[in-house]
């Protein structure tokens, strides 16, 4: 699983301003940004991430499950609009276009976001450094942790890729549209195809490198066995949204929203799994380091399941009750969900930093974290967009 330092965000910026929008997927970016902010909340409270003197196992489960899988999900549905967004925009208008949204943000938070959280860490450990020190340190001496920002440069490198490929061969993706289009009546052979990629280019890197082994250059990181699964996430998203993506596998009258309960049991069986492997790796294999290759193939093998079934139960669940009352309740957040993400970070571990000294069982404090955390970043967020030109970033 991942530290609490490396949970990052989809680019919710990546959707059209269309008239004509997909609700479904934009309540399903909204959704995933709460969740994010849910996992930071958490993370403190359990086994992997424990920072706290408190504790709470049902924590365990939710961390378990969205860190297997939202951050790949966050790269699909990234990718969903950037075959078509190159091919209306012109690549270098695009990549224009991202600069501004995605490698604009990530320098100012490197500078400023990241900082503030980090030294609210920092300053229970070393009480007696100020800020200042703090900040200089980190920015000349490291480490320079990046956060959940470095999706940002890692998306921003997929859409230098697929610039490039798209100037290639702007047909380089019609297999995957096609696929897709196939999708609208028979999802089980997209998913079967997907599970198959991923897995292709999941297991090898978590075995090579294990889960703990991370690029690291100053603010730029990336899981080395993960980043290859986002690419291949990333990449799917766009083959859908190459044309017609109302009409594929994603179609509001499509058969994925229809078995939307098989979805969910191809999510519980292998996340259960998941369970067994880290009760035989902590109680029978004794937390070794390597672990076997055996015990990372099968490990891997039931992460890729679990990630492409969850992602499919989010979508057809956002799709199938898209009229009801309660998905309704995050359309007010929509426009303010990227800069929710970009801002939040600060904001949950100075909080968990105050909670920390207060003898309050897990559930409370992390109740207390999270609630404070949406509100908090939303409301500094829809202040930030308040700034002339600021909506072109946030």
């Amino acid at each position: 699983m991942t530290s609490i330092s490396t949970v990052g965000h989809a680019d919710v910026s990546a959707v059209p301003k269309a008239k004509s929008r997909n609700l479904s997927l934009d309540r399903a970016r909204t959704f995933l940004t709460l969740v994010v902010l849910l996992h930071h909340a958490v993370i403190p409270y359990t086994y992997f991430g424990h920072t706290d003197p408190t504790y709470f196992f049902g924590f365990d489960m939710i961390v378990l499950a969205t860190d297997s899988f939202f951050m790949a999900m966050f790269f699909f549905l990234s990718g969903l609009f950037a075959w078509s967004g190159i091919a209306r925009k012109g690549p270098l208008s695009y990549l224009a276009d991202r600069l501004l949204r995605l490698a604009l943000p990530f320098v100012i938070c490197a500078f400023t976001v990241i900082p503030l959280a980090y030294y609210a860490i920092s300053l229970r450990h070393h009480p007696e450094i100020g800020f200042s020190e703090y900040w200089w340190n980190m920015i000349t001496k490291g480490p320079w942790p990046s956060g959940p920002i470095w999706f940002l440069w890692v998306l921003f490198s997929f859409d230098v890729v697929a610039c490039i490929l798209y100037r290639l061969s702007p047909n380089l993706l019609d297999p995957i549209n096609r696929l897709s289009l196939h999708g609208r009546r028979r999802p089980a052979v997209f998913f079967a195809v997907m599970l198959a990629v991923t897995a292709a280019f999941y297991i090898p890197g978590l075995v090579h490198y294990g889960h703990s082994s991370w690029f690291e250059f100053g603010p730029f990181s990336v899981q080395h066995g993960r980043v290859m699964l986002y690419a291949s996430y990333f990449f799917f998203g766009a083959g859908i949204g190459v044309a017609q993506m109302d009409r594929g596998l994603l179609a509001a009258d499509g058969r994925m929203a229809k078995v939307s309960w098989d979805w969910m049991v191809l999510a519980i069986v292998p996340y259960c799994l998941l369970w067994v492997l880290i009760f035989i790796k902590r109680e029978i294999l004794g937390n070794p380091s390597p672990l076997p290759d055996w015990y990372e193939v099968l490990y891997a093998i039931c992460f890729t399941v679990f990630s492409v079934a969850i992602m499919f139960l989010i979508l057809a669940i956002f799709q199938r009750f898209k009229q009801s009352g309660s998905a309704k309740l995050l359309d007010p957040m929509q426009a303010d969900a990227y800069g929710i993400f970009l801002v939040h970070y600060p904001i949950a571990l100075w909080l968990q930093y105050w909670l920390f000294d207060y003898d309050l069982p897990a559930i409370v404090k992390a109740t207390i974290g999270f609630v404070l955390t949406v509100a908090a970043s939303w409301a500094l967020t829809r202040a930030l967009r308040q700034i002339p030109g600021a909506t072109r970033v946030l």
